[in-house]
């Protein structure tokens, strides 16, 4: 999810993530490594291997 810039964010334990950038990508289906800001590891897939 894009959100426009700066934003501070807190976490459900209660870390906060602050970043002062014009346009900050949020993660929203928990697989970042950087959670709560997306690193783009929705896009990752694996490829299963060929059945020959």
């Amino acid at each position: 999810m894009l959100v426009e810039g700066p934003v501070d964010l807190v976490t459900p334990d209660g870390d906060r993530v602050c970043s002062d950038r014009f346009m900050v990508a949020v993660c929203t289906c928990r697989r970042s490594k950087n959670y709560p800001l997306c690193d783009t590891s929705h896009r990752r897939k694996t490829r299963a291997p060929d059945s020959d």
